[in-house]
């Protein structure tokens, strides 16, 4: 049995576990747990060990929450150390290796690095060290606090990248070549970093799949971290939440979401959001929305690959027993609370004569929650000097009779190569069809490449050709398919959530 491969970090010797032809490393600290006084705080640096310590299991997620729309976490407690993440690399000793940074989704108060889902075996095959991090989600991470810095999320995914930047030579990797990748509020994390300083030298490229339009103002996080203060009979404060318990402030999280529709009067297009934390544009953390910034010149363009999938908000109608029953006053209220003013809803019902309820309703979401975030995130990176890919899967899943069509998260499965998952399985069938494996391959090989050479093997979405990627059974190089989404919406940003 060949020695099993280690690694002196910083801080101290790893030892991993050679898997499938490469070396894997999880469960290593970026940052002090999380708890006692640090429980709100900035992530700390994390301490030195002596001796060799084993690497070979991924850290503990942080204690999870359910959106409105979602299914219960599969994880439980398990422990504190939460500042973790997982190195795969196809060979510690090798140079200058393209680095991929991995950055869950899960509507940002749910998710870990180590799902199955994300299993990088291919990407390593492939050449990439793939580093994979846990940061702090739900209230841990992005309920604004008295006493505590906004977007402790965000803090914890810019001392990750820092950890990369000193460490991932030592594992193979190339510091001066990171790509970090996310999907859904990883790549919504993606795109608040690119606004910045902080994370200025810590990564050259980006990839975002399914950017959500999701942002507070001060003043209604404000009021939401009262309200679920109030449910646990304390204050908004890092001082009062600290005696909680990470579980049970997660469970109250899970509680005030299910009831945010009835908080309309006060909360508008927020009580419909599905989750009652997102990041706040703080002013300090999170100074605007990505849009804002790249668009008045106050974040520079970078190389970015973005995406979306045609039926983005289909998995949420199914997933909340809604598909087929979608009324007319439903989509009414989508069309009021989400069309862009002032006269989103009125351009919708014109674009869609034929509609009826239910693809009205899709549509309105479908766009406001990811795809429009997805197209003017391309569409102002390119403004400001970076250069844009474009894809949109229109791939459907087989799953549940076809249903799903190309719906949210379809597209991560494909990326990772993990059809073989229980996700990938689910989405895709145990016997994935030869045009599935085809796209999983394409899409795959388009990360591989534009982590190495920043091209992802297609043309560049400029404004006049508007050239995008469709994945589908014979994929293609098109202009932007959906164009009626694309006028209404033109020059109309995400705006931040606020009150009604």
């Amino acid at each position: 049995m060949p020695e099993q491969p280690t690694v002196r970090t910083a801080e101290g010797v790893v030892e991993g576990r050679w898997r499938q032809g490469h070396a894997a490393f999880r469960g290593i600290p970026y940052a002090q747990p999380p708890v006692g006084t640090l429980r709100f705080a900035a992530p700390a640096p994390p301490r030195p060990w002596e001796g060799t310590r084993q690497a070979v299991e991924s850290g503990p997620a942080v204690p999870q929450s359910v959106p409105h729309s979602g299914p219960a976490p599969a994880t439980s407690p398990s422990g504190t150390d939460w500042l973790t993440l997982d190195v795969c690399t196809p060979d510690p000793g090798a140079a200058g290796l393209p680095v991929l940074v991995w950055i869950h989704g899960g509507a940002y108060v749910a998710g870990g690095s180590a799902d199955p889902m994300y299993d990088p075996a291919a990407l390593a095959a492939a050449g990439l060290v793939v580093v994979s991090i846990n940061y702090r989600v739900g209230a841990e991470g992005f309920a604004l606090l008295e006493g505590a810095p906004a977007n402790r999320g965000f803090l914890d995914q810019i001392a990750a990248l820092q950890w990369v930047q000193q460490n991932v030579a030592a594992f193979g990797g190339d510091p001066g070549r990171v790509t970090v990748a996310g999907q859904s509020a990883g790549a919504g994390s993606i795109a608040a970093l690119l606004t910045m300083k902080e994370q200025r030298g810590l990564f050259r490229r980006a990839i975002t799949h399914s950017v959500p339009g999701w942002h507070c103002s001060r003043a209604l996080a404000g009021q939401a971290a009262a309200a679920l203060a109030d449910r646990l009979g304390t204050v908004p404060t890092a001082a009062a939440l600290s005696d909680v318990d990470p579980w049970r402030l997660a469970e109250a999280l899970t509680s005030l979401s299910a009831e945010l529709p009835a908080h309309r009067e006060r909360w508008g297009r927020f009580s419909q959001a599905g989750i009652a934390v997102c990041p706040v544009v703080d002013g300090d953390v999170l100074s605007e929305t990505p849009w804002s910034a790249l668009d008045g010149g106050r974040a520079s363009g970078t190389e970015l690959l973005v995406g979306h999938t045609r039926d983005e908000f289909r998995l949420f109608t199914v997933m909340t027993g809604r598909l087929g029953r979608i009324t007319d006053e439903d989509a009414r209220t989508a069309l009021d609370l989400f069309a862009p003013f002032p006269h989103g809803a009125q351009a919708y019902r014109a674009a869609l004569p034929q509609a009826g309820p239910e693809e009205l309703f899709e549509s309105v979401y479908a766009d406001a929650c990811f795809r429009m975030p997805s197209l003017l995130l391309a569409e102002a990176n390119a403004a400001a000097g970076g250069s844009s890919f474009l894809f949109e899967l229109r791939l459907a899943s087989p799953a549940l009779g076809g249903v799903l069509g190309a719906c949210h998260s379809l597209d991560v499965p494909l990326a990772f190569g993990t059809l073989d998952s229980p996700t990938g399985r689910q989405l895709w069938g145990d016997r994935p069809a030869p045009e599935a494996v085809a796209v999983s391959d394409e899409l795959r090989q388009a990360w591989v490449r534009f982590a190495t050479t920043g091209d992802p093997g297609w043309a560049a979405y400029e404004p006049d050709g508007q050239l995008t990627r469709v994945l589908d059974t014979e994929s293609r190089t098109v202009p932007y398919p959906e164009q009626a989404s694309r006028h209404i919406w033109e020059g109309r940003a995400p705006a931040p959530f606020d009150l009604a």
